[in-house]
């Protein structure tokens, strides 16, 4: 049952990683591709524009999420080294100090101690890094896993607003990726309130509201930009 509860944890906070890194994908680099258009009606630059936005953006959420994993994976190996010092030094004050942990959330002295002496039995270290810190020294996050799993949803999310914008006429291409953006981002929207156990409703209009008013301001920027800078 335990090793369940870990896989199923383990595979929501990817799903909201891969959920949240596909929608700043649509969002950047729909944004970066209007705000372009708004200023020239140059396929060849639009496009480019919004590679490199996409190629960018991948790698910088790719790399930002390693070195934040990284640093969180460090910080918490620093608590296991230091409980697992505590333990050896004095193993009696720790059994204390855990029994005390249930106590304050409630549990009775005599049961709290009754816990706090069998979970110690069987894993001193696991039953306080859980109590205290809510680690599981076999659980912790992989940096490189939360790095590709960014670099890959931030590539498909930024593919769609970049193949709108490609396949789109000269005269659609600015409606088509908008009603393309809003389409995808409505579906992010629904799986992150599905994954969250959200409202899907409020999820999805926060979403599709954000989107929509990066990409008119920026097209709006873009088109005045464009028109007084020549």
């Amino acid at each position: 049952m335990e090793d369940k509860s870990r896989a199923s944890n383990a595979t929501l906070n990817w799903l909201r990683a891969a959920v949240l890194g596909a929608n700043d994908g649509i969002v950047s680099v729909s944004s970066i591709i209007l705000g372009v258009a708004g200023a020239t009606s140059a396929r060849h630059t639009i496009f480019i524009a919004g590679l490199a936005g996409l190629v960018a953006g991948a790698f910088s959420m790719a790399v930002g999420e390693y070195v934040s994993v990284s640093s969180q994976r460090d910080t918490e190996r620093i608590f296991i080294a230091r409980e697992k010092r505590r333990l050896a030094r004095d193993p009696s004050h720790e059994l204390e100090g855990l029994a005390k942990v249930y106590i304050k959330k409630g549990v009775s002295e005599k049961t709290a101690r009754l816990v706090a002496k069998e979970l110690s039995a069987k894993d001193a270290l696991a039953a306080h890094l859980e109590a205290e810190l809510q680690l599981d020294e076999e659980d912790l996050n992989s940096p490189w896993q939360a790095a590709i799993a960014s670099l890959l949803s931030f590539t498909v999310g930024g593919l769609i607003p970049l193949l709108a914008v490609l396949l789109a006429t000269r005269h659609t291409r600015v409606l088509i990726t908008f009603i393309a953006v809003l389409g995808a981002l409505t579906l992010t929207g629904y799986a992150s309130a599905t994954v969250g156990e959200a409202s899907r409703k409020k999820a999805i209009l926060r979403v599709v509201a954000g989107g929509a008013l990066a990409m008119i301001a920026t097209y709006v920027i873009g088109h005045l930009f464009g028109s007084a800078v020549t």
